[in-house]
């Protein structure tokens, strides 16, 4: 018997994200650094950014789960990159063009994703859980973004969907305070699709994945592109939010936001602001 649940050649490529088939229809992206609870290592930025179009072309997966290795989703960017970010402009035009070609790859993506999140989702990783068509959160899962407590804007296309979820007000507060949202919470508020116990997060998502890829696949495409619309329209909104973000590893703020980080304290921020 043949096995159908192969990976086509066209992924060889991709090293620095695991890849498998749980279904004959559907593909699994799972984040992979586990030792940095599976942060995103500048190297993984352009296989994230280029893995959507490959993805797209194969006639072979109708839908797509995106979750992380070892019962962890993505604490989001390396820090790493994030001092990369402080010492190089040149780096930080690089970041903000990975950042915005990922994020409208995201959107442009033709086919069903279901997100998998449990232990902690933060900043750019919990971006890509949140844009996810279905996104489902362990109870226990902790949800934040981040940005505002390591000093600098919130980016990432944060401050354009989490409004879209859960509204103006709640995104106000959460983004602005950084504080931390369980899976349970994060579904209450509408920021997630659903929360359900850690050990069903998997098999919940290869359910609703296995659903939409068995079901009507134009009808299912073109109802996610229309309802993507919202995001594209979003687009100068974004561009203007990510070149903030850009510009605030240039200031004073983040260096004491990546120390505390590091030495495990709280910030300790100037008290003058230069806008």
């Amino acid at each position: 018997m043949t096995n159908t649940n192969v990976l086509d050649n066209r992924y060889s490529k991709y090293e620095h994200l695991l890849l498998d088939m749980p279904h004959p229809r559907v593909l699994r992206i799972m984040f992979n650094n586990p030792g940095k609870l599976n942060s995103i290592p500048e190297h993984a930025h352009t296989e994230l950014v280029e893995i959507w179009r490959d993805i797209d072309a194969d006639p072979k997966v109708s839908a797509v789960i995106i979750t992380g290795k070892d019962g962890v989703f993505s604490a989001g960017g390396d820090f790493s990159l994030v001092q990369a970010n402080i010492d190089s402009h040149a780096t930080r035009l690089k970041s903000w063009k990975e950042a915005k070609d990922l994020v409208y790859n995201f959107i442009n993506f033709s086919k069903p994703v279901i997100s998998a999140m449990r232990g902690p989702a933060a900043g750019a990783g919990l971006v890509c859980g949140l844009l996810a068509d279905v996104s489902i959160a362990s109870k226990t899962a902790v949800l934040t973004d981040g940005h505002t407590r390591l000093g600098v804007a919130a980016g990432d296309h944060a401050v354009m969907l989490w409004p879209l979820l859960c509204g103006i007000a709640k995104a106000k507060y959460y983004l602005m305070t950084c504080e931390h949202l369980s899976g349970e919470e994060a579904e209450r508020i509408g920021l997630v699709s659903f929360a359900v116990e850690d050990a069903e997060v998997e098999a919940r998502a290869l359910k609703v994945a296995v659903q939409l890829a068995e079901g009507a696949q134009t009808a299912i495409r073109w109802t996610k592109y229309a309802l993507n619309n919202w995001l594209r329209q979003a687009g100068p909104a974004f561009d203007a939010s990510l070149a903030l973000e850009v510009l605030g590893f240039a200031g004073p703020e983040v260096q004491e936001g990546l120390n505390a980080h590091l030495e495990k304290r709280r910030p300790s921020f100037p008290e003058d602001c230069p806008i």
